[in-house]
């Protein structure tokens, strides 16, 4: 799998323009490579650009590949990424982006020497100042209701006011907006965008329907 030419020109990112496209990233887990161009295109109609396709399947890899070459207003992200050949092998696959559950010096080292911008998931204090030192400000909250949904993050604007967050993990259409109203949150990561029920039955204008939904919530930040 490589990166073909219009990848590679390309426009760079940072995490924060992965974080301020829309107001949620869809979380995506893809057992078919078949689903996954129709699919993007079902987003990106919906206003969803930003998309985190997880390496949780086989195929995933192979899919971040499809939308990447086929769908050129999509940004095709990885998830789960947990390490270095994690974020080597998603790079190639054509991958602007990168999503990991937690923190590790050789992910964050592996993404920066890939220029690839990684949103690293934290679920403590100590975890959050570990991702700073390594100069990550643009975290992920994992798993966010699990871990003190939007009270923990109330409680961490305080000593942690440079961070902005991307909360995912429990979160849904029906609780978006009590993390979406927090100054230091700037999108949330879910997978009621797609659900595997619609996926499974090609029902891409429900898939286009929930991503409009999810296109238009405010946001404080």
């Amino acid at each position: 799998m490589a990166v073909n030419a219009d990848q590679q020109n390309a426009p760079s990112l940072t995490a924060l323009d992965v974080m301020r496209d829309a107001p949620v990233i869809p979380v995506i887990v893809l057992e078919d490579v078949a689903h996954a161009v129709p699919l993007a295109r079902a987003l990106v109609a919906g206003g969803i650009r930003m998309l985190e396709v997880t390496l949780r399947t086989p195929a995933a890899l192979a899919c971040i590949e499809a939308i990447a070459r086929e769908v050129p207003e999509a940004v095709a992200g990885a998830g789960t990424v947990r390490s270095a050949a994690d974020a080597q092998a998603a790079q190639r696959a054509g991958a602007r982006f990168a999503v990991s559950p937690g923190y590790t010096v050789a992910v964050g080292q592996a993404c920066r020497d890939l220029g690839l911008p990684l949103l690293p998931g934290v679920a403590t204090g100590s975890e959050i100042m570990q991702a700073q030192e390594a100069g990550y400000t643009q975290l992920k909250f994992f798993p966010a209701m699990q871990a003190g949904g939007p009270a923990m993050l109330k409680a961490w604007g305080g000593p942690f006011g440079d961070v902005t967050f991307c909360p995912t993990g429990g979160v849904s259409a029906a609780n978006a907006h009590e993390f979406l109203g927090l100054s230091n949150v700037a999108c949330v990561g879910g997978s009621w965008l797609t659900p595997a029920d619609a996926v499974a039955q090609g029902d891409w204008g429900r898939i286009t329907a929930l991503a409009r939904e999810a296109s238009v919530l405010q946001r404080k930040r």
